[in-house]
């Protein structure tokens, strides 16, 4: 509800890192539930891909904050022209 809801840049960000640790949060429950490790390594690759996800969206946001001083998603249509 908060990537859909919110207009702000920085709080859309972080409800995709929590999404993301939600489903960390699932697959090691299910590896400990069922003994199987391949969870485990779904875990690993999706802390990869936040990772670099964090990296790529800070810089987006960064330069937007820069570009126009404001962190707010509307603003990002006047952009296109």
């Amino acid at each position: 509800m908060g990537t859909l809801m919110r207009r702000n840049a920085i709080i859309i960000f972080m409800c995709i890192e929590l999404m993301l640790n939600a489903v960390n949060l699932l697959l090691v429950a299910f590896s400990k539930m069922y003994n199987n490790s391949d969870a485990q390594i779904m875990v690993f690759f999706i802390m990869v891909v936040a990772a670099a996800e964090v990296a790529v969206g800070l810089a987006i946001i960064v330069m937007m904050y820069r570009k126009v001083h404001s962190v707010d998603v509307n603003i990002l249509n006047r952009l296109k022209h």
